[in-house]
């Protein structure tokens, strides 16, 4: 009886361990199979999007309109539209609209100026500008007296020496921390070459930080006036009523452009895929500056 009772507990030991190791073996199959559907549909929402982006170049290319406005075809949202399994959003944005941070590498004086108005409208620690100015420059001199080459950020790593890429590099230089990274974010741009701002899109901090004193209540007005009606020139622009007496440069001001950004979230059962893309458009052909699966 002893030995019988024995071997019936090791029956019932034997068993216990197969039932564990059955049911461990199950749900990491199971964790598997949902890892992998999860990878599949983001790899299916990652292809919608890249259709979104592609259907965004032909309206963009259709747009034979001679200024660019808010009043756009593209600048209308795509709104949650139902794909199979799941559902693509996105828009489309100026980013001439925007202050070109890049434009400093040219040291002009209104350029520096924009940026440093901006900086003080969104009420952010002062940037100086001869610390971008340092990061973007080809050469390792010192901006004098507030300028920031290598030894500023060493051990951790080093300037760039080239135009910025992307807005995030932003977070890199001395000063810039994250509160105020994201607070300018939406007003700024990295684009590769020299760019003025398009009065028909730009939102209304960057319009005045382009127009030195002018309050939020005039640009409000001349927003409202874009929107019943695009300027379809600077000269229709520089003479609102709303901008008499105010110093206003209009080398730094344009009703056209040629830079966009595309930005797309889809959703695939589990799996989703957000897409930014920068767009340059010329000469009728559209050209992807940059791509990547996230913000820029």
């Amino acid at each position: 009886m002893k030995n019988q009772g024995i071997a019936l507990i090791t029956v019932l030991l034997v068993v216990a361990l197969a039932t564990i190791t059955a049911v461990a073996m199950t749900t990491r199959q199971q964790l598997d199979i949902h890892r992998t559907a999860n990878i599949i549909n983001g790899e299916q929402a990652y292809i919608y999007a890249l259709g979104g982006e592609s259907w965004v170049k032909q309206i963009l290319l259709r747009d034979k309109n001679k200024i660019d406005s808010l009043q756009d075809d593209w600048a209308t949202p795509i709104p949650s539209l139902p794909i199979s399994g799941g559902s693509i959003q996105g828009k489309v944005e100026d980013l001439q609209g925007r202050f070109n941070i890049n434009n400093l590498i040219d040291s002009h004086s209104e350029d520096i100026a924009i940026f440093e108005r901006l900086i003080h409208l969104l009420e952010l620690p002062p940037i100086p500008t001869q610390v971008v100015l340092d990061w973007i420059d080809s050469d390792l001199e010192l901006q004098i007296p507030d300028g920031a080459e290598d030894n500023a950020y060493l051990p951790a790593y080093r300037t760039s020496n080239t135009l910025l890429s992307s807005p995030s590099e932003i977070r890199l230089l001395m000063g810039v921390d994250k509160k105020s990274y994201q607070k300018l974010l939406p007003y700024i741009t990295t684009l590769p070459t020299h760019t003025p701002i398009n009065i028909n899109t730009a939102p209304l901090m960057v319009l005045r930080a382009v127009v030195e004193e002018l309050s939020e209540t005039e640009a409000t007005d001349l927003i409202a006036a874009r929107q019943k009606k695009p300027f379809e020139s600077i000269h229709e622009f520089l003479v609102q009523d709303t901008l008499a007496g105010l110093h206003v440069d209009a080398h730094n001001l344009s009703i056209t452009s040629q830079y966009f950004l595309f930005t797309a979230h889809v959703k695939i059962d589990r799996g989703q895929s957000q897409l930014s893309s920068v767009l340059h458009r010329k000469y009728d052909k559209i050209r992807v500056l940059m791509r990547s699966q996230g913000g820029l």
